[in-house]
This record gives C-alpha cells, structure tokens and sequence, in this order.
C-alpha cells in the first residue's frame, strides 16, 4: 500500500485524489519517496520534503575541468553560486562535504536543441517539463534551450503557451523561437522576443511543407531582422520541396515502411539546403546556426563556408554522432519506426564524419533533438511512413554517449568535452560565464564524471516517459554519479531528488560574440562598391 501511493504522488501526472488520502500520502512520502520509486524519482510540491533546499557544499580533491584548462581543485557553493574554485578550500560546520578524488568536476552539460511538449504531427512529445528535465538531471545536463512554437503563427501566444507549460520545471531552461510564417506582426513580436522576453535565437524551417515550412523569401526577410535585433537565425536545413516529391516517390514505388523516410530525403537534400541557407546568410552578412547537422554534405557546406570566414555554426546531435540507418531496416515495425526522425540517421560512414568533424572543430557543439514519442504514437504510421511521429530521445543520454564516443577513445580532450558538451552553447547564446563554467560567480551548475565507472542504457531504466530508447543496450565508460543544479545535489547515488515548479526561466541577452566587429565588415563591403557613379547625361 505505501509503495503504491508513492508511487501515485510521485507520478508527474498523478490524478486528483480525496484530502484525507494526500495527507496520508504526504506521510508516506516523507519516509519513503527517496527510494520507492523504481526509476528513482522523489518529486514533491516542496522542496525540503525531498532535500532540495539551498545547500553548501564543498566538492573536494577532484579534476575542475573547464573549456580553457583543468585542474586538481575544490569546489566550494554557497546559494546556488560557486564561490571559491582553489585547492585545500578549509570551510565550517553545516557544509556538505563530497569527495571528488579520481574523478572530473564539469560544468553541467547545455542541451542547446529540445522539443518538450510539443504538438507535432497530430500529437504531443511524450516527454514534458518534468519528465523531460529530470531524465536531463540524471544524465548531467543542467540547462536545455527549448523551442517555442507559435500558436497559429503567434510568437506571443506561443511564448505564452510554453511559460505556461514550464511551470512544472525542474531545471534551468531557455527558449528559442520558431517562425513559421511573415508579416508585421511576426516583425515586431520579434523585437517583443528579444527585448522583453530574453529570446535571442529564431529558427526557420525548410522542411515540413505545408506546416512549418517557409520560402526563400520568408527566410530572407527574417535574416535582416535577425541580424537588426542582435538574435541569430537558425535554420533546419533540408529542402522541403524535394523531400516531399521524394515521399510521392516512394509512395508510388510501394515503399510504405520507415525505411521509405531516409529514402526519401537522402543527404544531398539536406546539404542543398545547407548550401542555400548558408549563401543567404552571407549576402545578409549574419551569423546563422545550421541545427542537427546529420550528413556529410551538410557538414562540407559547413566546413567550406567557415574556412572563407563566414560566420556559422554547426551543431551535430547525439543520434546522428552514434547511430546508423540500418536500424529503419528492421523487420519489426515498432523498433524500425523508434528511429525516424528529421532529417534522417543516415547511412554509416557519416557518423564517423561528423565525430572527427566535431573533434577538429569544424562542427562546434552537440545537441539532441530530443524529440520522444513512445510506440504507441509512432504506430500512427503504420501503413504510411509520412504519419510516424518525427523524432528521437537523447536528453539523458547525451553526455554518456559524447563522453565514451569522442573522450574514452581518444578522439577529444577532456577540456574540448565541456567545449561541446556546455560551454560553446553558453559562448553562442550569451550567458556565459554564468552557465558553461566553474569559475567564482558562475552558477553552482555541476556535475561529477567518474571516468573508470561504466553506463549501460535501457528504456527500463532511463526516465523519459518512453516506452523505447533508441540508444537500447548501449555500454560505455564514464559515468555521470552526482548532478548539482543551482547549488542543490539533485541527483546522487542513483537516486533523483527533484521538485516541480523549481527550475528557472534563463534569459539570454542579444549581441552575442558572433556579432562582434559585423558593422565593420559591413562598412567594409559598402566602401567596396565604389559606387554609385556620378553621370551625366549625354545631349539629346
């Protein structure tokens, strides 16, 4: 009886009950919540029924590993904040002392590309902002940038919406904006976006026609404002015509399964649109962020542009870094479907592409596009790949998967880890060094890395709503085993220790470092032309 009402309070979507049964819940929890949840949950309305209120603590004899060095280091926070970041840090009474010795203390992970909660494609994300972040905590991210999706074109609304849905929020959290379609209503809730709400980033769709999908001509227009505003523009690069004469295609040829979806938005139609976006961006002269870089040519269009200078930003995601397509193979459905998502996994050999892309920084940070849906939602397609539910999950599994892929096989360095892992995506949407380091003043964001422990990843065990993961019986080595969010320990010894309604709303200032010096290659480029040309005109 006690497990089972457990259980019930702790659920993220627990029904109502009678008040003399929460009261004895509330009993129960008190004594039990900490470990009678199987997937190791405590989630409670108050933060010192689950030990979440403002901590000191003293991390001790650990590696502190920023972007820019590592050293033999404790950590010591006080009020959500680092406070002193030196060895042999002597402290009082009443301060948690946690032994780091033998393992790496990292900023927490930034997850710069998620989707909670989200109405797409008939339904809604499996994971919201509870699930969703706690399954982030567990895997060491401390910090993820959602995007927000107008509500019949709205950015107000659409804000509105998301704040709405953020209030069960356990975690730190920003938003990106989506623009799905143009007028001067768009034009001047962008100016809203920035100015009063801390959006700096919009996203274009070039793909999804006939919802999310929008033209040349759109993107132009929402580049310059982009650029006017100080915020940067983000594209989902594929062309969106083509891909949908590719579905005809394979509609016609009977291709009706979930391998039809990488057939019929193969590579070059990603790297097309990669191309395309990345010239606009260029005639417009403003930095532009390529999202879920999943092919090669994508990644050359990338690589070729950065070499001559262009501002660009390339971010890879765990499932393009880690799998291949020969999954969408698999003669059984529900484990075929698991893996469709946009654009697609591709074939191998662009995994290891964009690995050594990444390590030589061509590519700059790792996201996820962590996207879930559980079977029953991507059974929609059954008979119709074009119905099944785009999307993947990665939130928790993000950090383990970059740390055995590129760290434990000697692809990356530790201090390039944090690089991609946290504190590039702090640099680009201008909050660091709040987020993205240890360093004295920055938030007490942290986790604990034991190198020699190992993970091993299972839709049993992991905290997504989800019945599937696509990462199912994935091994490695280096373990996320303490996750410190705004200075209180929030995962520890397996066990999760989280409160609804606790996360913080981040807001990212524009005029991030990627504008730096852009008036003065304008000026440039206007002092180039040479023109106009005074004439006169020749007698009649």
């Amino acid at each position: 009886m006690a497990a089972m009402a457990v259980r019930a309070f702790c659920s993220p979507r627990r029904p109502l009950r009678s008040d003399a049964f929460l009261l004895l819940v509330l009993f129960l929890v008190s004594v039990s919540c900490s470990t009678s949840e199987p997937q190791g949950f405590c989630a409670v309305g108050y933060e010192s029924d689950c030990g979440l209120s403002s901590e000191k603590i003293l991390i001790k004899g650990g590696t502190v590993v920023n972007a820019h060095r590592k050293e033999v280091a404790d950590v010591y926070i006080e009020d959500g904040i680092v406070v002193s970041v030196r060895p042999n840090i002597k402290v009082g009474d009443h301060v948690k002392i946690i032994d780091a010795t033998g393992k790496y203390v990292m900023p927490g992970g930034i997850d710069p590309h998620t989707h909670l909660e989200m109405e797409f494609m008939e339904t809604v994300t499996i994971d919201d902002f509870f699930t969703g972040q706690a399954a982030a905590l567990a895997g060491g991210t401390t910090m993820h940038i959602d995007f927000v999706i107008p509500v019949n074109g709205n950015l107000t609304a659409g804000f509105e919406s998301y704040m709405n849905k953020a209030k069960k929020a356990v975690m730190d959290y920003g938003f990106h904006m989506a623009i799905t379609k143009w007028d001067e209503g768009v034009s001047k809730d962008m100016e809203l976006m920035v100015n009063e709400h801390g959006i700096n980033s919009f996203k274009f769709f070039m793909a999804y026609k006939g919802s999310l999908m929008i033209s040349d001509e759109l993107l132009l227009q929402g580049l310059q404002k982009c650029k006017s505003l100080g915020a940067i523009a983000m594209v989902h690069a594929e062309n969106g015509d083509a891909v949908a004469e590719g579905q005809k295609r394979m509609i016609d040829l009977g291709i009706t399964g979930p391998e039809g979806h990488a057939l019929s938005r193969p590579p070059v139609l990603e790297g097309e649109a990669t191309a395309r976006a990345i010239r606009l961006a260029n005639f417009v002269n403003t930095p532009l962020y390529v999202v879920h870089v999943m092919s090669i040519d994508a990644m050359e269009e990338i690589a070729k542009a950065r070499k001559a200078g262009q501002r660009v930003i390339g971010e890879p995601v765990a499932s393009g870094l880690i799998l291949d397509d020969s999954w969408l193979w698999h003669p059984d459905y529900t484990t075929a479907a698991k893996y469709v998502m946009s654009p697609p996994i591709r074939t191998s050999g662009h995994d290891k592409a964009l690995q050594a892309a990444l390590s030589t920084g061509v590519l700059q940070l790792v996201g996820t596009d962590h996207c879930a849906f559980n079977s029953t939602q991507k059974a929609l397609g059954s008979d119709d790949f074009r119905k099944i539910p785009n999307g993947v999950n990665g939130i928790e599994e993000r950090m383990h998967l970059i740390w055995d892929k590129m760290v434990e096989s000697g692809q990356m360095t530790v201090t390039d880890y944090v690089r991609v892992t946290s504190t590039e995506c702090a640099k680009v949407f201008n909050i660091y060094p709040r987020k993205g380091a240890i360093l004295e003043g920055s938030d007490a964001d942290i986790i604990i890395l034991n190198p020699n422990a190992s993970f091993k990843i299972a839709a049993a065990s992991h905290h997504s709503r989800s019945d599937t993961n696509v990462y199912e019986g994935a091994k490695g080595k280096g373990k996320v085993e303490v996750t410190i969010s705004h200075g209180r320990v929030v995962y520890e010894d397996g066990k999760l220790k989280v409160a609804p309604g606790s996360g913080r709303y981040i807001r990212m200032p524009p005029f991030g470092y990627l504008f730096d010096g852009i008036e003065k290659a304008d000026a440039a480029y206007f002092a180039s032309l040479n023109a106009p040309i005074q004439r006169t005109k020749s007698a009649a």
